[in-house]
């Protein structure tokens, strides 16, 4: 239970202030996506509430991050707050394409459908998920989080410094000292549990010291948001991200690339400007980047006024692992890396929803505090792949670029490339071919639905000793497991979503609907009642399991027949999810007695929630019981 109390008294602070005792069972340094997701997580099924704070004086003011992607968004429908953000999103065709162009009013070079509107991508989609990629600016994402975690409990501090922490006497807290940055006061926070949102500069991180895998990149990019009504220019430019080139002009070394975002249709715009290597841009004023904008829109008719000028590094860096002690970092602390993908807060999301049940279920004692070591093991692997997969996406373009003839410092040079796409000659047919080729490899920045979707957990919080083969991809995940994401039950894969109904046709659910909400739960069909009475019948651990029979006049109609090409075991079978929708289990049959079925379940829940032996499990049963009294 959260308590914001002085539970300590009184003693000398920093810079002669007193400094007050607090104390909360979690603290969060960090209010964006990571941090406030985190507290959305943590308050909404398991009731567990604390102090978040940040050094910023509200939410960000500029729109950073905007792509949110299914998986994030599936977390995010698990506490109910898909639907309020569905309506702050962007609707429409403005993320149908992305463009390659010379200017926004200009000629057009090529375009490629995105985010799910490929007519042929556009099944693999709606059957991976009942989300869809929606474009929701950071400005609006994250007062929308930080609003959900206080309604739910959790109390926010703005102007607020991370100082340091120190473990507690015991070792079982952390004491960290906060700085108001208003009237300079300090103050200490004891909390069981500390995390550190914190951001790509994370102070946390820094005073943990937690190893950093570093490639070495120096690049930078300037972020320029412009408000001009480009109303007139979209309606057969259609979609949010627009990269603009004009190899055939003099353009400036500190703008001469850019690629322009929509913000708030038709008239808020990002125009990410590419300096060239070595170039100093702290001496560029106001005006000459009003006129690179003005350049880059290409109609001197369209006014535009500059909102904000920030830059940002082109980052690729992931922590070696994410947590030591009772102190969790997550978010862009652990995994630096440029927007291509758009993975950046969609990854932050999903690490916290992984933490969020495990802290609770640890602080609730469901669980041994073994389970806290499986964040790092499983949450590592994919904040990696993200880096790795977002730089590489960034590579990519350089193809693009030099097809289009950008690359040369020498305008001759340009012109010449930009001249052979449209020659009637053999060097310019084997140019067009290259350079329509670099625009189809896009896809894997715009269509990565494998890289979104296709996460496989392994280690402690996974069971698979059930499992009579390793995890193996179907043939085209095999060959491109970014583009593509096959569903699957295997242990450590994310729950499949089916659509499912009554036989009296109701709204439809999926799959995911049933599941999560702080819980377990168990699918099975006809013949699996013994593992249905074995869900609900009390066991040593005390753990919940919701249970549901999927089938011909069961608890819930496969109408589609999906879940029988997905759920990868027979129909008396048993699927186990965990309470963040990934599968923990899976038997292939019933086993004949619901005594066996419940000795089956109370195997994997043992495993899975960290405890080593029955003596364990009893103890932390017998406390669960007397704090629920």
């Amino acid at each position: 239970m959260t308590r914001a109390m002085n539970t300590g008294g009184v003693s000398s602070g920093q810079n002669g202030h007193d400094t007050a005792l607090l104390e909360f069972d979690t603290l969060i340094i960090g209010t964006g996506p990571a941090g406030a997701s985190l507290a959305c997580f943590l308050a909404s099924h398991h009731g567990i509430t604390g102090l978040m704070v940040s050094s910023n004086s509200g939410s960000t003011d500029t729109p950073r991050a905007h792509i949110t992607n299914m998986a994030a968004m599936e977390c995010l429908r698990d506490i109910g707050l898909d639907k309020e953000l569905d309506q702050l999103a962007t609707k429409g065709d403005c993320m149908t394409h992305t463009r390659w162009c010379h200017s926004m009013a200009g000629e057009e070079y090529a375009r490629i459908y995105s985010w799910g509107n490929d007519p042929m991508r556009k099944g693999d989609y709606h059957r991976a998920s009942p989300c869809n990629h929606s474009d929701l600016p950071q400005t609006q994402l994250e007062p929308a989080l930080v609003r959900h975690a206080i309604l739910k409990g959790f109390l926010c501090r703005w102007n607020t410094n991370f100082i340091s922490f120190e473990e507690g006497p015991q070792s079982d807290t952390v004491i960290t000292t906060l700085q108001d940055t208003l009237t300079k006061t300090t103050y200490r926070v004891r909390s069981k549990y500390l995390f550190g949102a914190d951001g790509a500069r994370s102070n946390v991180i820094r005073q943990l010291q937690l190893p950093l895998l570093k490639v070495p990149n120096d690049g930078l990019a300037i972020n320029v948001l412009v408000k001009a009504d480009l109303s007139q220019l979209v309606a057969n430019r259609t979609g949010n991200l627009h990269w603009v080139m004009q190899p055939d002009r003099e353009s400036p070394d500190f703008g001469w690339m850019a690629l322009v975002r929509m913000v708030k249709p038709w008239y808020e715009w990002m125009f990410i400007m590419f300096p060239r290597s070595g170039t100093d841009v702290s001496q560029v004023s106001r005006e000459q980047w009003l006129q690179r904008v003005r350049e880059l829109i290409g109609d001197d008719s369209i006014s535009a006024e500059i909102l904000d000028i920030s830059n940002w590094k082109i980052n690729e860096i992931v922590a070696e692992e994410y947590s030591r002690g009772r102190i969790f970092c997550l978010g862009d602390a652990v995994h630096r890396h440029p927007p291509f993908n758009g993975l950046g807060s969609n990854t932050c999301i999903q690490d916290s929803f992984n933490l969020a049940w495990k802290i609770a279920y640890v602080l609730r004692r469901k669980a041994h505090p073994n389970l806290l070591s499986t964040y790092s093991t499983e949450r590592q692997p994919v904040g990696y792949s993200v880096i790795k997969r977002a730089n590489d996406g960034f590579r990519e373009h350089s193809a693009v670029w030099e097809n289009l003839g950008i690359l040369p410092q020498d305008l001759a040079s340009r012109k010449a490339v930009l001249d052979e796409l449209s020659a009637s000659t053999p060097a310019g047919r084997a140019r067009r071919k290259a350079f329509q080729e670099a625009i189809r490899q896009t896809c894997h920045e715009f269509h990565g639905l494998g890289i979104e979707m296709g996460q496989l957990y392994t280690g402690l919080g996974i069971d698979a000793q059930d499992e009579k083969e390793p995890y193996q991809c179907v043939d085209r995940v095999a060959a491109d497991p970014i583009l593509y994401y096959e569903p699957s039950t295997y242990p450590g894969c994310r729950l499949p979503h089916a659509w499912l109904n009554k036989a009296v046709p109701q709204i439809p659910v999926s799959t995911i609907d049933l599941a999560g909400k702080g819980g377990f739960t168990l699918f099975t069909g006809i013949g699996g009642e013994d593992w249905i009475t074995a869900a609900r019948k009390p066991g040593l651990l005390a753990i919940p399991i919701r249970a549901y029979s999927i089938g011909f006049r069961q608890d819930w109609e496969d109408v589609y027949f999906d879940w029988e090409e997905v759920r990868g075991v027979e129909e008396s079978g048993a699927v186990l999810v965990r309470p963040d929708n990934f599968v923990v289990w899976r038997g292939q049959e019933s086993l004949g007695s619901v005594e066996k079925c419940a000795r089956k379940l109370n195997e994997v829940l043992r495993a899975v929630l960290g405890f080593l032996d029955e003596s364990m499990i009893y103890k932390t049963a017998l406390g669960k019981r007397r704090n629920d009294h």
